[in-house]
């Protein structure tokens, strides 16, 4: 087997906001297949980066009141922090703001300029007067021009379908200030896309794509390729254009270009040759793990962009679909929308890791997490199947030979059928048909599971003369299970360690399979505990919490200067609510809750319990004592960690800044707030 030279990358997070479980679909399924090609002996590197660049980074640091560099390091920690914790092996993981993408970045657009691939032309865009800023599509909202609804977003409309242009909404606002656009010329900077048609046509069609990708790309290019706008407008946090003060690159040029920053500083850091990956002759092979709806930026623009500035271009773009739950889009009212952080709280990372293997294929279609399937497959597969071979079959070996291995193999034939499944299921992961492989380990898994139970060791390890007959059909299982844990090592890492601890010996795949014979073992310890199904609605109910946490939190909207508001409600709506002053008795922290405060109020008459989501803002000892406003007929609400009977009302942007709606000198527990 030929040791080949590969480097490997998946789309770079982007360094707004935390990682959910549809960002770690992406790299679980390329961890699982780089730690595939490191086991099979490969030279083989895998690179990412956070994506931090951009007007929402900008607007987020600015509403948090710290730098976007401070925003930027905050979020790539919690990243970092969230991929470790599903055991995603980077080699290097990086960031897009860094000079080593400042400079691939300048490098790149001055050679498309100097091949004349540059153009600049005036466009008018609306702007906003208040921010003096540009506004891009998703940050003006107004009415429908065809439907009339309102709070419609400036590229389409979610009530009717229908698309338009921003200045074709009614009545259009600032999202960010509220304030209405006007329009103003501005020059742009474009990459002249288009005269790479006829590379993009030949590129798409040799076998750098999945056959459904390279058919959509392919009505793209029949269409025409229009010029792609490569520029924004200050204020912008990204890198100035060389030459072009006050304009700087759009986040998708530099984006792309971060896997080339993030292997220059790998390349630094280990004495390894960035040209041997990236130049135009590089014998390296290259891959790109992406989502389907960022085709476009990775199967056009980016080859194109490559070809020009004299960079070799992908070996082959990887596309997956999209991960829903239960049968349905990620919901946060369903607590379906899970992000990586809450999802460890409650279980191993493996379980996912192995769930996803059991459900990808190679082609793009959209998988589904089934949270009851993904109970009974972790259940019957991992613990019920796979680790129950080591655990019933250890004790025999202990018991009737000292934890030594018999000296030959006990059922030749089916030690041969399980390692000669070898090739077929290497073959099978490095297409990335993971779901295939893992039927085929599980098949072969069944198949010692029932040799086992024909050969009943619990039986002949009774009698004196039967018992090396026990040692000997335990062993061979041992043996098996090796092979299997070794096929599934680049799926469950961790396990697999617990694996080679418990055979002392490595998992090896990078050569034939030869049996453990006459070898020490040490003693089976428990390796995986089975899924709880309450567990899993534990999950879902916090993740339902902390979007009501967020929710409530969050500063609310307000219609500014334009005349639009948000919802109306009638008055007599309004007069429902029963806002009462309320004494803070008690306060308490929530165990296993990151943003909640459980409250004991003292509503005049009766007590209630409250849980806030303040804990950012406020330590319990703080608001004993404090009066504030309750909204007292709030239906009560069966969460995680108990009933909460109201809502206490606050205000601010969130976080540190949440503030506690205190009643004026003189209020009295249970008075009424007219």
């Amino acid at each position: 087997m030929s040791k080949r030279q590969i480097l490997v990358t998946s789309a770079l997070p982007y360094a707004n906001g935390p990682l959910h479980l549809g960002h770690l679909l992406e790299t679980i399924q390329t961890d699982i297949w780089v730690r595939f090609q490191k086991l099979r002996g490969h030279d083989c590197t895998y690179l990412c980066a956070d994506d931090a660049h951009g007007t929402a980074i900008m607007l987020t640091a600015e509403k948090l009141g710290i730098t976007p560099e401070e925003q930027i390091k905050r979020v790539q920690a919690d990243h970092q922090r969230d991929f470790d914790g599903f055991l995603i092996n980077f080699d290097n993981y990086y960031t897009t703001h860094s000079p080593e993408c400042e400079h691939y970045a300048q490098e790149i657009y001055q050679r498309l300029d100097a091949n004349g691939h540059i153009e600049k032309r005036e466009i008018t865009q609306l702007f906003d007067p208040e921010k003096n800023l540009f506004l891009a599509d998703r940050y003006i909202k107004g009415a429908c021009p065809k439907c009339k609804t309102d709070d419609q977003y400036g590229d389409n409309c979610e009530a009717c379908g229908a698309t338009y242009t921003p200045a074709d909404l009614i009545n259009p606002r600032s999202v960010i200030s509220g304030a209405t656009p006007i329009e103003k010329a501005s020059t742009h900077y474009f990459f002249k896309l288009g005269e790479f048609t006829d590379f993009l046509k030949q590129w798409t069609r040799s076998d750098s794509l999945q056959p459904q990708i390279a058919n959509k790309l392919g009505e793209w290019l029949e269409a025409g390729l229009q010029s792609w706008d490569i520029s924004r407008d200050a204020p912008y946090f990204g890198f100035e254009i060389p030459g072009a003060p006050g304009k700087y690159f759009y986040v998708w040029l530099d984006a792309p270009i971060g896997y080339m920053a993030s292997c220059a500083n790998w390349c630094e850091q280990n004495n390894r040759s960035f040209d041997e990956f990236w130049a135009k002759d590089s014998k390296a092979e290259l891959y790109h793990f992406i989502g389907k709806d960022i085709i476009n930026f990775h199967g056009l623009f980016w080859p194109a962009m490559l070809e020009s500035a004299g960079f070799r271009t992908p070996t082959s773009v990887y596309v997956h679909g999209f991960l829903t739950v239960n049968g349905k889009k990620m919901s946060k009212s369903r607590g379906t929308f899970i992000k990586a952080a809450t999802y460890l709280k409650h279980f191993q990372p493996e379980y996912l890791r192995y769930y996803f293997a059991a459900k990808l294929s190679g082609g793009v279609d959209d998988i589904d997490l089934s949270l009851e399937d993904f109970t009974q497959r972790v259940n019957a597969d991992l613990v019920g199947k796979l680790v129950n071979i080591a655990s019933r079959s250890a004790k025999f070996i202990h018991k009737g030979n000292d934890g030594k291995l018999s000296a030959e193999l006990h059922n030749p034939e089916l030690w041969q059928r399980v390692i000669g499944k070898s090739d077929e299921i290497a073959g099978f992961f490095d297409q990335r048909e993971y779901s295939r492989a893992v039927r085929e380990i599980m098949a072969l898994a069944d198949a010692v599971n029932e040799y086992f139970d024909a050969e009943e060791p619990w039986k002949t390890a009774k009698s004196e003369d039967t018992a090396p007959q026990a040692v000997a059909v335990s062993s061979q299982c041992v043996n098996l299970f090796r092979v299997l844990m070794t096929y599934l090592k680049p799926v469950v890492p961790a396990l697999a360690e617990q694996a080679e601890a418990f055979l002392n010996c490595e998992l090896r795949w990078d050569g034939e399979f030869a049996p453990l014979l006459d070898h020490k073992i040490e003693k089976f310890k428990a390796m995986m505990t089975r899924v709880d199904s309450d567990t899993v609605d534990k999950m879902l109910e916090e993740s339902r919490e902390e979007v009501a946490a967020a929710q409530q939190a969050a500063p609310k909207k307000v219609a500014k200067k334009t005349g639009a508001a948000s919802a109306e409600i009638e008055f007599d709506d309004f007069a429902k609510v029963d806002l009462r002053i309320a004494e803070i008795a008690n306060a308490e922290y929530v165990e296993g809750a990151d943003k909640l405060l459980k409250l004991t109020l003292n509503v005049g008459d009766e007590t209630r319990q409250v849980f806030s989501g303040i804990r950012g803002a406020y330590e319990p000892e703080q608001l004993i004592g404090k009066l504030t406003v309750l909204v007292a007929n709030l239906k009560p609400r069966k969460m995680r960690f108990g009933i909460s009977e109201g809502m206490v009302l606050a205000a601010g942007p969130g976080g540190k800044d949440i503030y506690l709606l205190e009643p004026h000198e003189g209020a009295k527990p249970g008075m009424q707030v007219k």
